[in-house]
């Protein structure tokens, strides 16, 4: 009698098409998945730096975060789409555009911010355990919950997406997140938050610091669209991909940010000495005990499984047979050693945090515009599946050229490198120069090899 294993190792489909029978995701469970991507404790922070670091009102910030989530989610959405129909990950999904060598490119940046928000996260979550525990910031109990968290994401990563979103985040983690959501905001307006109190002056002003908040927003959901389609393949149809992820998405980050938003607001009325952890403090204030923040720690580790699944998963783009077990390991250990790091130089949710942010918006909001120019403008979602491996071009240099000419335009206005130049938001021009120049490349690079292939005809005609 042959006995079967207690537990089952989930099957991995590295970079594989996901067969029609794996697919199995309703347009509810995208939905659960990305709501629970959009929230969590750094999301309160960035929320937080609305007020902190651009001055904005709770009501400013309650427009920023709306309209930047709905903007954010439609891009995330629409990023998904050809890697999904395809059954392949985000960064095999890049090939026919980048080509396999620009993918290569893609997926190593990746694997960098990737390891960058797990740190983050790791760090956030035993920073908010060690306040749980002993009311204050302890640097010892802090790491001790980071290795202990770490492990907890290991394991999750390991279970795998269906395994995570079906007996993790649906049965347990959601629930406990939305009800603690709502025990918070309520608390905040029975206590009041002036809503048009402007409490910092920041050198930024209006409509600059919005369009500069609008960006801040924007880039969360944009951060996550390297890795949309490492999930996103497993739903049934494009349409519960498309639907379940910026409704999810939507609802989620416009939540958590607002709540970052008030929760600063607050704070700095009662408890302006708080540090960059001021939300917290927040928290803390409100007389609620742990339980609201305790449950927003649960679902946090569903945001760093997803960056450590994902790098597994976008390493196995350069190294195809390189298996997931090892490298999730290996992945976990450096983010790990990173959230000590953070800890070690007294690292907290400020500049960094925001200076990551818009790193990450520089480097992936442009390759996002070519993305969504590619997909839906110039190939219109045609690829065949030939073009995901063995057909895929060595490079297309018309994508990379808009990539690189997209990031320039966006810390051109970042950073002030034209004088005089005002400071307004990076994200939309950016995506829009590099997904129009690469329409524009891509059409002449089309007609020019339209014109090679007929020049014989003529000659012979």
């Amino acid at each position: 009698m042959v006995r079967r294993p207690l537990i089952r190792r989930p099957p991995e489909w590295g970079v594989d098409p996901v067969p029609a029978e794996a697919r199995q995701l309703r347009a509810f469970d995208v939905f659960v998945f990305w709501s629970s991507l959009g929230v969590g404790l750094l999301v309160l922070a960035a929320g937080a730096l609305l007020v902190l670091a651009f001055g904005l009102t709770l009501w400013e910030s309650l427009v920023v975060s709306l309209a930047g989530s709905l903007v954010g989610s439609l891009m995330l959405a629409g990023a998904a789409h050809h890697g999904s129909k395809a059954g392949v990950p985000t960064m095999v999904s890049l090939r026919p555009i980048l080509g396999r060598r620009g993918s290569y490119a893609a997926s190593a940046l990746n694997v960098l911010q990737l390891l960058g928000w797990a740190a983050f996260e790791l760090l956030i979550m035993g920073i908010a355990a060690s306040v749980l525990l002993l009311g204050r910031l302890d640097f010892l109990t802090a790491s001790a919950f980071v290795l202990v968290f770490g492990g907890v994401v290991a394991t999750l990563a390991l279970g795998g997406p269906l395994a995570v979103i079906r007996a993790w985040l649906e049965k347990f983690a959601i629930w406990l997140v939305y009800a603690s959501t709502i025990v918070i905001a309520v608390a905040l307006a029975l206590r009041g938050v002036a809503w048009n109190a402007r409490p910092t002056a920041p050198s930024f002003s209006p409509p600059g610091s919005l369009l500069l908040g609008l960006d801040l927003v924007i880039v969360m959901p944009v951060s996550w669209w390297p890795l949309i389609a490492d999930y996103n393949r497993f739903a049934r149809t494009a349409k519960a991909s498309a639907a379940g992820t910026t409704l999810g998405y939507v609802v989620a980050n416009t939540a958590f940010y607002v709540l970052g938003a008030a929760l600063a607001v607050y704070a700095l009325a009662y408890a302006p000495a708080s540090g960059d952890f001021l939300f917290l403090a927040a928290i803390g204030l409100l007389g609620l005990g742990a339980f609201p923040l305790l449950f927003i720690l649960v679902d946090e580790t569903d945001n760093a499984f997803a960056n450590v699944y994902s790098t597994a998963v976008s390493v196995q783009n350069l190294a195809p047979k390189r298996r997931q077990f090892g490298l999730i390991l290996a992945a976990t250990v450096v983010a790990i050693a990173g959230a000590w790091f953070l800890l070690a130089v007294g690292q907290g949710i400020g500049g960094g945090y925001e200076s990551f942010l818009f790193v990450i918006g520089g480097v992936f909001v442009p390759l996002l515009g070519v993305v969504i120019a590619d997909s839906f403008l110039v190939r219109r979602g045609a690829y065949r599946l030939e073009e995901f491996f063995d057909d895929a071009p060595r490079v297309r240099w018309t994508a990379i050229v808009s990539w690189i000419a997209g990031g320039a335009v966006y810390f051109g206005i970042i950073e002030n490198w034209i004088p005089g130049f005002p400071s307004i938001g990076a994200t939309l021009p950016s995506f829009l120069v590099a997904a129009g120049l690469h329409v524009a490349l891509a059409r002449a690079e089309s007609a020019a090899s339209s014109a090679g292939h007929a020049a014989p005809g003529r000659e012979h005609g």
